[in-house]
């Protein structure tokens, strides 16, 4: 009896992967169900996939500046996401992926199914306007405190 319950039991993972930039949502959404069959396949359970959209990557990932993140939640073992991960490094088109776990011994009735989220992503005009909306503050001092401090100096040092 004990071990029926230990085996209905499954852990949460989290799988971040990012996507080249220049795919169409199309094959974004061929990707994502090709991770929803691998899940289905392996007795696993998807509880959401989310497109955070195109962003700027800290570093050149692929020679890319920007990247399409796809974030998703699922339940299963080990083994599950050993396959999800031999599947996203033989795709030419995801460039990088990280999985973690999140929880142990979820039970599967217990998590809701959640419908698939996409954001917008960065919008690549209002990133370069950026720097430019800072004004000489110290450590992001707005401008209003940054000359508050000036008046005293002076006293100090003579």
């Amino acid at each position: 009896m004990a071990e029926t319950q230990a085996a209905k039991r499954l852990r949460e993972y989290e799988t971040i992967f990012l996507v080249k930039p220049d795919v169409t949502d199309d094959n974004v959404d061929k990707l994502k169900e090709r991770v929803r069959g691998i899940v289905s396949r392996e007795g696993g359970k998807v509880l959401r996939f989310t497109v955070w959209g195109k962003k700027k990557t800290l570093f050149p990932v692929a020679k890319q500046p920007r990247a399409i993140y796809v974030h998703t939640s699922f339940l299963g073992d080990g083994k599950l996401v050993a396959e999800i991960e031999r599947n996203l490094r033989n795709i030419d088109d995801v460039t990088r992926y990280i999985s973690v776990k999140i929880a142990d011994e979820v039970d599967p009735e217990s998590r809701p199914v959640l419908e698939d989220l996409k954001l917008a992503g960065d919008v690549e005009e209002a990133r370069p306007g950026a720097p430019a909306e800072r004004e000489g503050g110290f450590r992001g001092e707005t401008p209003e405190f940054a000359g508050g401090d000036s008046e005293e100096e002076p006293a100090e040092e003579a």
